[in-house]
């Protein structure tokens, strides 16, 4: 952490500018070395200059460099930014010049990960980064700036202050019984502390379903026989021809994906093979792709024809597919009705819809809504925890809350309760943080693009 990194922090291509990017004590050394116009090591911080990068007496580029010092920066260390003209070979010199003169090569995520060492941000903060970078609605933005400015981490601070005080106030009980003018720590009154602090712990991990949601989308998978209109449905879903549709059964022979946004919700969607039994060895190979994904689809649309009886291939689908939020798509609902819907297992979530119109695809779209109840997503407050990490956290937090209420009941004692709550502060300090596992910090920041 005490060497000097460089990375370019744009995507690699043609475009208008590049930047690349330098942190640690030698930034401005090394840039200095390289830049021909205004000495970088003598002007103020946060100042912009203009000129040249050269290699001895070849001008590379001309270009403009952004200086910031310590601490007031990203990584609270020295920052150059360097910004050329867009290009693979223009950008990749200057950063090749760079690292000549003894910088080293970023790694995935180091820029974040310094900042967040070195205490500029905390994990929350952190990996609201890459989501703001990797948001693809507007909610998804949202909520990835209410990440970055603090806002759930703040949060949880406040449920862990909450925490601390509990412990302090149970900690001059144990030590300090003779005090008169202190509260005594009763197992009912830290029962009630408790559940003040489990019904807002609560509250935060029922809605972190809808945060996820907003940051991932719905993986949808749309699976049924051949030829009942699953990739009429996808194309209809999509707004365009993705996917090829014919008369011919097993026209759709592998996996076609696409998204499109509802809601400001991205829905993932997955157009798979027709399920039936063959000979083909091709055709098999779908079949048994399409099987896969509906146990990895959050959403599973059961494509069912209107026109046609249920065979055992469909009795297999809704089998597959029972522990999994499902719809029942009955397609072509202008040709005459031979399915009978009373062989379908009942509360089944069934649509009728008709794919020869966009209009007939209405009602799907209104009851995928109904589902995941994408109108009930509060679009002013995003305090959501948003992915496993977080959630599976919050989740064991409070899941010990529980434990120590049972205890609470069973009047253990209170030294013995403490290390519980102990293990309540430690695991909300783990969201945010303040208390980690390194191997942990290097595998997610591993996930960052390399310039970041």
């Amino acid at each position: 952490m005490n060497d000097t990194i460089a990375a370019i922090s744009t995507a690699l291509g043609v475009g208008a500018i590049s930047i690349i990017r330098i942190s640690g004590k030698d930034s401005i050394k090394v840039a200095n070395l390289v830049f021909k116009g205004t000495n970088l090591e003598e002007v103020k911080t946060h100042t912009i200059h203009y000129g040249y990068i050269k290699d001895n007496d070849e001008i590379i580029d001309e270009v403009l460099v952004s200086v910031m010092k310590s601490p007031k920066t990203f990584t609270t260390e020295d920052i150059v930014e360097i910004n050329c003209h867009g290009g693979i070979s223009t950008t990749n010199r200057i950063l090749e010049l760079i690292l000549r003169k003894g910088v080293r090569m970023a790694e995935a995520g180091e820029f974040t990960k310094r900042a967040f060492m070195n205490g500029r941000i905390d994990l929350v903060e952190a990996e609201s980064v890459m989501d703001l970078i990797n948001s693809k609605t507007e909610k998804a933005r949202k909520l990835g700036v209410n990440h970055i400015t603090g806002t759930l981490s703040e949060v949880i601070k406040t449920f862990r202050q909450e925490i601390l005080e509990l412990l302090a106030s149970i900690e001059v009980n144990i030590d300090y019984p003779e005090y008169e003018d202190i509260e005594e720590m009763t197992n009912k009154k830290i029962k009630e502390k408790m559940h003040h602090i489990k019904e807002k712990l609560e509250k935060i991990v029922n809605e972190s379903k809808q945060g996820q949601i907003i940051k991932e989308g719905i993986n949808v998978a749309i699976v049924g026989r051949p030829n009942v209109g699953k990739s009429s449905i996808l194309n209809r879903l999509l707004g365009e021809e993705k996917a090829i549709v014919t008369d011919i059964q097993g026209t759709t022979r592998d996996i076609i994906e696409g998204s499109v946004s509802i809601e400001g919700i991205m829905l993932n969607i997955i157009d798979t093979a027709g399920i039936r039994e063959t000979n083909d060895i091709v055709e098999s190979i779908g079949v048994e792709k399409s099987l896969e994904t509906i146990s990895k689809a959050d959403l599973v649309l059961i494509v069912l024809n209107n026109n046609e009886e249920l065979t055992k291939e469909d009795k297999k689908i809704i089998e597959k597919a029972k522990n999994i939020p499902h719809i029942i798509v009955i397609n072509k609902k202008d040709l005459e009705e031979k399915l009978n819907i009373e062989e379908i297992s009942k509360n089944q979530e069934i649509v009728k819809v008709d794919t020869l119109t966009h209009k007939g695809i209405e009602p799907l779209i209104n009851k995928i809504k109904e589902l995941f109840e994408l109108d009930k997503i509060d679009n002013n407050d995003f305090t959501y925890l948003s992915n496993s990490r977080q959630i599976a956290l919050a989740k064991e937090a409070y899941e010990i809350i529980n434990d120590i209420e049972k205890g609470l009941e069973e009047e253990v004692p209170i030294d013995m309760v403490e290390i519980d709550i102990k293990r309540i502060w430690t695991k909300l300090g783990e969201i945010i943080g303040e208390t980690y596992d390194d191997e942990l910090i290097d595998q997610l920041f591993s996930q960052f693009c390399l310039g970041k």
